[in-house]
């Protein structure tokens, strides 16, 4: 969904008088129970069943997601249909929703129908409440007065619609209990793209401007879309973290994802819905799963409730994602052009790690040399410079490995439509997947194996320290840069997951590697090394050479075994050990010298 703005220019120019300053404001928060919303496309799902609503509720609620915030619009003839099961599917379940009515398609005029609907579903079981009055809200719609719709309604009404503009609070009359802000990605208003990372600034102004009323912020993690009628990217690669840590800081007296399920602007955290209308977006959606930041989400909804300033970590897992291809590259087959606003984005890959302890991050990107960082307990999201081909991720604390595996698609070089959702995976302890086969300089963006379960488990993030670090890892041939957010750490339980939700692990094949590991201690006859780790100095060598079959033991594990991966050219060059190596790197030198990969850190060409 995108704004339409309805302010005249003269208030627009009013709000943003030089005269007028914003510091962070001291007004009270509400100290009602705290509560986040989700904001759910009811345009989409004109195909719902009463099993469907069941199954996303039990997956919002697995997180702490209390409610769905219910966009519909009036020319959808299902709409009252789908609006009857979702109130049937939150009473049955326990959850709840509430009416956001998206005022691209109802007007001012339309007070009768509106007050039709609040009369039906405010005193409904599956009806959120909230400081005694049914919770109500709107996509725009500033401008709608709700004096009319509570005089004629039955129950107590709470309307929290969206403003455009935070200055909007300080003069409307139309009877708003609170505001609800989209101003939920870098912008300088409306659809406007600035450099990240994102600020409180708009956050403050409705603080401010509301004098106390409540305020519905904001969180979403991504902005991308790519029709006829809109075509831009939001600078969103940080933003979950950074949001949550915005939101654990300012407390704000209600939160709404943005979004459950739109996966036509890419922000959406929903598992695959199989039974949503494609809206086209499919194109850029399919096949690319975003199920990592509930991962990540979780704890914070929970710090927020809590009202404690960091969320807690009781598991180790890492969460990783990434564009499919470079933002420069021009696609074949694509009349739209490439999205504005791309040129500011980072040809970087995005991982958080939540640790119960601190550890050792490796990040092997594609064609890129493998780089290593340290990283403390808590939730920190690292960038890494994008390289082409598959992604490896590996966590390791006291020498042995915590979580090691690689991403589900092949980050590519060439394309025919352009694409800038995110990838999104994740890593837990059950996760024992190899280092990636070797790849060429020129790819596709190719879907591969990971075991890696989708689970939503706790994790952790803290308030926003950035560092700038500079980490030359002993398996990397140059300096590489990493940008990190640093975490505190903290501990909470972790709440299983209902029922409703399936068990259910995600394989998909890679092209030169056997899609099943044989556990590394009983190798079958006919299987050879096709992962491994070593500790320290020996950890790219180690990794480089198990994948090939040759791991040994000492100063290499292996992780698992299959079918043998094609080894890379011989290059007939003699590799040794380095002056002061002892004969444990003699083997490990020669070989990987030989195919074409010598760190200068380990080995030197005779």
């Amino acid at each position: 969904m995108i704004l339409h703005s309805t302010l005249i220019s003269a208030l627009i120019a009013i709000s943003f008088l030089p005269w007028l300053s914003f510091s962070a404001p001291t007004v009270s928060r509400a100290t009602s129970p705290k509560y986040v919303f989700a904001h759910f496309m009811v345009g989409i799902v004109e195909n719902y069943k009463l099993s469907d609503w069941k199954m996303d509720m039990a997956y919002a609620q697995e997180i702490g997601i209390d409610a769905f915030a219910l966009n519909c619009a009036s020319i959808d003839s299902y709409t009252p249909t789908q609006l009857a099961l979702a109130y049937q599917a939150a009473e049955e379940t326990g959850f709840h929703v509430f009416i956001s009515f998206d005022f691209a398609y109802w007007n001012n005029g339309n007070t009768n129908n509106i007050t039709d609907y609040m009369n039906k579903y405010a005193s409904h079981p599956g009806q959120m409440q909230y400081n005694g009055g049914a919770v109500v809200s709107t996509f725009v719609g500033d401008y709608f007065d709700w004096a009319p719709v509570k005089a004629g309604t039955n129950h107590s009404i709470f309307a929290i619609p969206m403003m455009q503009d935070p200055i909007e609070a300080s003069y409307l009359s139309t009877s708003f209990d609170g505001a609800f802000s989209w101003l939920a990605w870098p912008t300088d208003g409306g659809n406007s793209i600035i450099p990240g990372p994102m600020s409180t600034s708009w956050d403050d102004k409705f603080l401010t401007y509301l004098k106390g009323k409540p305020y519905m912020a904001p969180v979403s993690p991504w902005f991308s879309t790519h029709f006829n009628s809109k075509n831009w990217v939001f600078i969103s690669e940080e933003l979950i973290t950074d949001r949550w840590n915005q939101m654990l800081a300012m407390k704000p007296a209600l939160i709404e994802i943005i979004s459950w399920n739109d996966f036509g602007e890419s922000h959406y955290i929903s598992p695959a819905e199989p039974n949503h209308k494609d809206d086209g977006s499919s194109q850029w959606a399919d096949g690319f799963p975003h199920d990592g930041w509930r991962i990540i989400s979780k704890p914070y909804i929970a710090a927020y409730k809590a009202g404690v300033s960091t969320p807690t970590v009781t598991e180790d897992q890492l969460v990783y994602w990434y564009r499919p291809t470079p933002k420069g590259i021009t696609c074949t087959n694509d009349t739209l052009g490439p999205p504005n606003g791309r040129e500011m984005l980072a040809d970087d890959i995005f991982v958080t790690t939540l640790l119960t302890k601190p550890a050792t991050l490796v990040i092997t990107s594609g064609d890129k040399t493998p780089v290593s960082i340290n990283v403390p307990a808590g939730i920190v999201t690292t960038n890494f410079t994008m390289g082409v081909g598959n992604q490896y991720f590996m966590v390791t604390r006291e020498g042995s490995p915590v979580l090691n595996g690689y991403g589900g698609l092949n980050i590519a070089d060439k394309c025919e439509k352009y694409n800038f959702n995110a990838y999104v995976g994740s890593l837990n302890g059950t996760s024992n997947d190899g280092p990636p086969p070797p790849t060429t300089t020129t790819s596709t963006s190719t879907l591969i194996t990971t075991t890696s379960t989708s689970t939503s488990t706790s994790s952790t993030s803290s308030p926003i320290t950035t560092t700038n670090t500079t980490s030359t890892s002993p398996i990397s041939t140059t300096s590489s840069s990493s940008s990190t957010t640093s975490p505190t750490s903290m501990t909470t339980s972790t709440t299983s997951a209902t029922s409703m939700i399936p068990t259910t692990t995600t394989t998909s094949s890679s092209p030169s590697s056997s899609s099943t590991s044989t556990s590394p201690s009983t190798p079958s006859p006919s299987t050879v090394c096709t992962s491994g780790w070593g500790p320290g100095n020996y950890i790219g060598l180690c990794q480089f050479t198990c994948n090939f079959g040759y791991c040994p033991p000492g100063p290499c594990t292996c992780l698992s075994y299959g079918a043998q991966i094609p080894e890379p050219p011989i290059t007939n060059q003699a590799g040794y050990p380095l002056p002061g190596e002892d004969d444990s790197y003699l083997g490990l030198c020669s070989y990987s010298c030989n195919h074409g990969y010598c760190p200068p850190t380990a080995c030197r060409l005779g």
